[in-house]
């Protein structure tokens, strides 16, 4: 069977940096990272971390938008927004993702070039909503393992390897209504950079025309019933593979 092709067919950087990057944050389409951990991404940048984002794909084709370039342009201005330092579209197909060899390789050599600490992702299935989200989290959690693989450099352009120390989710479901409950969940402050944030997710006019503005409602009515039960005035929500723990129980309690 013939596809058409891909409306982005080489990866585009749209915010560029050279070095290393200490977070990396992987959405399936551009504003998925910002609607989700936004605020958290803001703030790593205040406190002076080297923050990028990878989209997956370009998002397109999508209902409202006249074409990919509007879209990368919305893109490129909602992280300089959120103030981060690197933000790439890889050449994956938007609606027709899916988790395979491939795939694992084209984002694991982000990896191994930028050689993050920390890597986000999204954190489960998005029913009702588009099934890339669970494609993305299979890849990210793949590409973190293939990127520290030796004995295997020909599949990634030569690239070092590079060990990835630490790896979080993020839910992207705003109606799901168990995900408070989530084993090891992790409440990130976000009081003094949820506007901030949602200015990010407004810079996609496409995606959230006027007919649409609930939506910034819903996730700032979410972030601060989130930080309510966290002790903040806004909070956004990840969740770790294991229990996180402390050596300081004073600065964990009262931060």
């Amino acid at each position: 069977m013939n596809y058409p092709p891909l409306t982005t067919p080489v990866a585009r950087e749209l915010i560029s940096y050279e070095g290393e990057l200490d977070i990396i944050a992987v959405g399936a389409h551009p504003d998925d990272v910002e609607i989700a951990i936004g605020g958290t991404l803001a703030s790593l940048v205040k406190q002076g971390y080297k923050v990028g984002i990878v989209d997956l794909t370009d998002g397109e084709p999508t209902p409202l938008s006249p074409s990919p370039e509007v879209r990368l342009q919305e893109a490129k201005k909602a992280g300089e927004i959120l103030g981060v330092h690197y933000r790439v579209i890889l050449p994956l197909p938007n609606r027709r993702l899916f988790d395979s060899f491939e795939t694992r390789v084209e984002l694991a050599k982000i990896f191994r070039k930028f050689r993050p600490k920390l890597v986000m992702g999204i954190a489960d299935k998005t029913p009702l909503a588009s099934p890339d989200h669970w494609q993305a989290m299979q890849i990210t959690d793949a590409a973190v393992f293939y990127s520290r693989l030796t004995k295997w450099d020909e599949f990634f352009a030569q690239l070092p390897v590079h060990t990835i120390k630490g790896q979080v989710w993020f839910p992207l479901g705003l109606r799901s209504a168990n995900q408070a409950s989530q084993e090891n969940a992790l409440f990130i402050d976000i009081s003094e950079t949820l506007e901030q944030k949602i200015s990010a997710i407004k810079a996609y006019e496409t995606q959230f025309p006027p007919a649409k503005s609930q939506l910034f409602d819903m996730v700032s009515t979410q972030n601060k019933a989130w930080g309510a039960a966290s002790g903040f005035a806004a909070s956004e929500m990840l969740y770790s593979s294991s229990p996180l723990g402390t050596k300081n129980l004073m600065h964990a309690l009262f931060p």
